[in-house]
């Protein structure tokens, strides 16, 4: 049985974790963008009544929570947001905080899983934030917030164990990577 294409966005979409370019679904799924917004509107009408709701925004798309859950996430979000940070979490804040400025491909390298829900943890609780890349306006990177440092206990990055040392490995395993593309 094929997969209609709303489903596969629909897929896409939750596996990302984060939003899309009409264009870039297009490329994926190597069809046209007039299609891919003929199954955006058929998943968008799918979904009606359920928990997840399409955002639009110019011409990126996200999978959100529908408005009726609001409540119910805010809890959970205040719960996530008390609880302490799993071993999964440490080890991508620890990352981003040694790079200070690392896109999630590479984070996903390093870490050798997808690091997208890992990332929204992080995010939801203050402690990184995402930049546009000055080298490259298309890309997201991911930086530690202020709020990460005093988490740490620390006033400046370069207070972090090794920093220099840990830093540099870092670069070089994320070069050969690069060198091996």
């Amino acid at each position: 049985m094929a997969i209609e294409l709303e489903s596969k966005i629909e897929g896409l979409l939750f596996y990302k974790g984060e939003d899309m370019t009409i264009k870039k679904l297009a490329e994926l799924l190597e069809v046209s963008e007039a299609s891919i917004e003929d199954a955006l509107n058929k998943l968008d009408h799918s979904l009606l009544g359920r928990g997840l709701v399409l955002v639009r925004k110019d011409d990126k798309v996200v999978l959100g929570i529908t408005g009726e859950l609001s409540p119910l996430i805010e809890k959970i979000r205040k719960e996530e947001i008390a609880k302490e940070l799993s071993k999964a979490s440490l080890e991508t804040l620890s990352i981003i905080l040694y790079k200070n400025g690392i896109g999630r491909s590479e984070i996903d390298y390093i870490r050798g899983v997808n690091s997208s829900f890992i990332l929204r943890n992080l995010l939801v609780r203050g402690l990184i934030e995402k930049i546009v890349d000055s080298k490259d306006s298309r890309r997201i990177l991911y930086r530690p917030t202020f709020e990460a440092l005093s988490y740490m206990g620390i006033t400046s990055i370069k207070e972090l164990p090794n920093y220099d040392q840990v830093a540099l490995s870092l670069t070089d395993v994320i070069n050969q990577n690069e060198n091996n593309d």
